[in-house]
């Protein structure tokens, strides 16, 4: 089993190496693809009972476009040991990329649940919380402002367990727009973090957009416009002024 799951990592690791290269051979990697899923059949026809093969087989047909075949193996590994966080979290994919949120969510919570270090896990129970908000509010078990807090809270800890992941913090410092009451102080600092960690000029402006709206929201005004006043990429200068706009309202009330 051991020397499958290595087989199948270094098969797709070459296939990316290759292809970034110019030299994948799409016949040569369909063929390595085959001769693994024999394997995986030969293993699971003498162990019919072994969650692990299953999940690693599911996982590889998952990576091939095998999507339905892929959660039919995940199922039967989730049936024989309902312990495996990644078997839960890649049946909630398939069910969140399927329409349904309401299933999804149970196995991104269980999958949480068993492996609760894991940041991806945390994100993504908070992107399906809020892209699928609406789904949530309708089915009447959950308040709006509790989707939003706990999409959040999802983010928030995605952050937390993987402050390098630049995209995740970003997530996080986004999603203090969307809850009821926002502790303005904290996406200022979470945004003031990212800029320093910013690799061009105009992701460094993006970021002070972010941080000037803050301050609005937060009745810091001039420090706004000071950070407004730094802007000056042309693709941004419409959500600048209007940024400026919003200001001048505010200093006028």
């Amino acid at each position: 089993m051991r020397q499958l799951v290595e087989r199948q990592r270094a098969l797709f690791e070459a296939a990316a190496a290759s292809e970034k290269a110019g030299r994948f051979d799409e016949g040569d990697f369909a063929a390595q693809v085959q001769q693994l899923c024999r394997a995986y059949e030969s293993l699971l026809s003498e162990n019919p009972k072994f969650a692990a093969g299953y999940a690693a087989y599911g996982y590889l047909l998952g990576k091939i476009g095998m999507e339905d075949e892929s959660v039919a193996l995940l199922l039967k590994a989730n049936q024989y040991d309902p312990e495996i966080p990644l078997v839960k979290n890649q049946i909630g994919n398939y069910l969140a990329e399927h329409g349904k949120p309401l299933e999804a969510v149970n196995y991104y919570l269980a999958a949480i649940r068993l492996a609760p270090e894991e940041p991806l896990y945390h994100y993504q129970l908070g992107t399906l919380l809020h892209n699928s908000r609406a789904e949530f509010v309708r089915s009447g078990d959950w308040e709006a402002d509790a989707v939003d807090s706990a999409s959040h809270e999802g983010f928030r800890k995605a952050a937390e367990l993987a402050p390098e992941r630049f995209e995740f913090v970003y997530r996080y410092g986004e999603s203090f727009y969307d809850v009821p009451e926002p502790d303005w102080d904290a996406a200022l600092e979470v945004w003031g973090g990212l800029e320093s960690r910013s690799g061009s000029e105009i992701e460094r402006q993006v970021i002070r957009l972010h941080a000037a709206k803050v301050c609005l929201e937060s009745g810091r005004r001039e420090h706004a416009l000071a950070l407004l006043g730094t802007i000056d990429e042309p693709t941004l200068a419409s959500q600048r002024e209007k940024l400026v706009a919003q200001a001048q309202g505010a200093d006028d009330k």
